[in-house]
């Protein structure tokens, strides 16, 4: 029985689960994350404006693990030893046949006065202090923006960030302090966002612009200050400050074997293996793939179609037989703005955005079939195995 480990319990490493199971039912799947939770993470824009609770964004996991015999060790990873036949835990080693990394990316924490900054991609506690501060803030300034990674420009997430402050310009309206508080929105480039497409880019600012929400563009962003915003072409001044760092891989993998591209991803190729690393595979924030387009967003879509590649591929990996499917290269982002939504969408062949309420209906759609994909109690999958036999 072939032993195969997931790390990682979000988007990419739950869906890897999904797929395993279809590809080699009878592996001995064992997953490893420090807790035993998915949190959805598209949900935690809602948090600071009222639209969800905390709780919505969190899904238990054992009814998930139990059905699909999946072995969680509850444990942090530190690192890779045998050319990743025995990942490093701080829980003791665990060994594989074959490797799945799907541990997400890091936030590149080398901006100075970080600390005085909130970042919503930061998990639930962060989600719940900005809606704290927003909604005690009756006077003043917001700022909101995010950054990039240096030697990797792609790796960026600005689609929760506009969403995020469209929201919140929403809110403050219908409580009635939108005139009290203004709201700035910061970005180094003079196009932000722009990986989405022209065409996205064009429709989120003409609806800030709508908004009456201020931009300072253009500008390298230097540091913060528990009032301001620090750039090269002046400061923005605020009472609160919003902003998402760029992305760097998983720190424990500077002290593995596994090769890193420019920016500290992992490096595979668009069938998701790791170079120089036979049975390794990348899906997902932490993987760097040679050949994508450069629009290619980490996003959880995104993750999830890297997914189903990876587990063909391992099915493949265990006959004997070449791994070489390749993963769909696609973006598909709906921005929420609590009274609306903008549909973003882009391929090879088609760059797009589109503005309708009923976007937010999909969206809110889309949560719950996931949720109940990862939290709905089936029939144990070698009970259903054993049945089929």
């Amino acid at each position: 029985m072939a032993r195969v480990t997931v790390i990682g319990a979000g988007f990419g490493g739950l869906a890897a689960v999904r797929a395993l199971r279809r590809r080699v039912p009878d592996a001995a799947l064992t997953v490893i994350a420090p807790r035993g939770e998915f949190i959805y993470y598209p949900s935690l824009v809602g948090v600071p404006v009222g639209d969800r609770d905390g709780a919505d964004a969190r899904v238990a996991l054992g009814p998930f693990f139990e059905s699909h015999d999946v072995n969680f060790v509850s444990a942090t990873v530190t690192g890779l030893a045998n050319e990743g036949r025995t990942v490093l835990t701080d829980h003791g080693p665990v060994d594989n046949d074959v490797l799945i990394i799907a541990s997400g990316g890091e936030s590149l924490r080398t901006l100075p006065g970080l600390e005085h900054t909130f970042a919503i991609c930061e998990g639930v506690e962060a989600a719940e202090q900005i809606r704290d501060r927003i909604t005690t803030l009756h006077r003043g300034i917001v700022a909101c923006g995010f950054g990039g990674n240096p030697a990797e420009p792609q790796a960026v997430r600005g689609g929760p960030v506009f969403e995020l402050l469209l929201s919140i310009d929403t809110y403050l309206r219908r409580v009635g302090r939108r005139d009290a508080v203004d709201l700035v929105f910061f970005n180094p480039s003079l196009e932000p966002g722009n990986r989405l497409g022209p065409r996205a880019v064009s429709t989120v600012m003409k609806e800030m612009e709508s908004r009456e929400i201020r931009s300072h563009l253009g500008h390298k962003i230097l540091g913060f200050e528990a009032d301001r915003v620090i750039t090269d072409g002046g400061d923005v001044a605020a009472d609160l400050i919003l902003f998402v760092p760029g992305m760097t891989g998983p720190a424990w993998a500077r002290e593995s074997s596994l090769p890193l591209s420019p920016g500290g991803f992992i490096r595979a190729d668009q069938s998701c293996r790791v170079f120089a690393h036979p049975g390794v595979f990348v899906v997902g924030d932490a993987g760097a793939y040679e050949g994508t387009a450069d629009w290619m967003p980490k996003q959880g879509h995104a993750a999830e179609l890297q997914a189903a590649t990876a587990a063909v591929n391992v099915a493949h990996f265990l006959a004997g037989e070449p791994a070489t499917t390749t993963f769909r290269q696609e973006l598909i982002c709906i921005i929420d703005t609590l009274d609306s939504g903008i549909m973003v969408y882009r391929s090879s062949r088609f760059a797009g955005a589109l503005p309708s309420p009923a976007w937010r209906v999909v969206k809110h759609g889309l949560e719950r079939r996931s949720r109940h994909a990862y939290s709905a109690t089936r029939r144990r999958h070698r009970d259903r195995h054993a049945a089929s036999r």
